[in-house]
């Protein structure tokens, strides 16, 4: 099975994070019903210097292979739903990881915009890989949310959006699930910064996902929050 993590900042990650994409390697390669593979055309955290992609500067031993991603700072909905289709074309991957959202409401689109964004991510993955299952996190909301009350209310007509958009694509051919947002996430210990995961929000993100994917179609198995711990330094994440 092959897994494609599509998102933001919150999964590309920064120098120095270990990210809840290495968390779910680790749940994956765990799983009795592999062998998993992570598919992508990017491998990169995120390095504020040179503003783009390249780090490799991982908090944790994380092959080269597993860090595959199709993840970008300050990228959502809005930038993904023309590259997605290429994307899945050349990598083939069976399953799509996809925690988007956040940023095209705080810097580039409305929620019935995004909720479009989202259609036409769908239809070019499909297009590209007919039989592609997907599985999308809600948006959790961030300090913003909680200062800015329009922003707030804009995050959750998105994720009501998001939801009757997941009902109405999904199919037997191509099945979508919308994963439930991870329980009592804290946007003081569960974030560095107020936006990006720290290591109990990195477990509590690749647990959602996880879980879905476990009781919805039984692949993986339940998600155990092993491997190593972060630093205590929140700057690292």
């Amino acid at each position: 099975m092959r897994f494609l993590f599509v998102g933001d900042s919150m999964t590309v990650g920064r120098a120095g994070d270990y990210t809840w994409r290495y968390r779910m390697w680790r749940h994956l390669d765990g799983c009795p019903d592999g062998p998993h593979e992570i598919v992508g055309p990017r491998s990169g955290l995120y390095d504020a210097g040179t503003d783009t992609a390249v780090s490799t500067d991982y908090a944790a031993p994380f092959p080269a292979a597993a860090r595959r991603h199709l993840a970008g700072w300050g990228e959502g909905w809005f930038h993904m739903a023309p590259l997605i289709g290429p994307v899945v074309a050349e990598h083939r991957p069976d399953v799509l990881l996809v925690s988007l959202g956040l940023i095209d409401l705080g810097f580039y689109t409305d929620s019935d915009q995004t909720a479009g964004n989202v259609r036409a991510f769908v239809a070019a993955a499909r297009a590209a890989s007919p039989g592609l299952r997907m599985v999308l996190l809600p948006v959790i909301p961030n300090v913003r949310a909680r200062d800015d009350a329009p922003f707030a209310a804009e995050c959750e007509r998105f994720n009501t959006a998001l939801a009757k958009e997941v009902a109405e694509l999904d199919t037997a051919a191509s099945p979508i699930l919308l994963a439930s947002p991870p329980e009592e996430y804290a946007i003081d210990t569960d974030t560095y910064d107020g936006t990006h995961p720290g290591p109990s929000g990195e477990h509590k993100l690749a647990a959602a996902f996880a879980t879905a994917m476990h009781q919805a179609w039984g692949l993986g198995g339940p998600y155990r929050a092993t491997g190593p711990t972060a630093p205590a330094d929140p700057g690292t994440g």
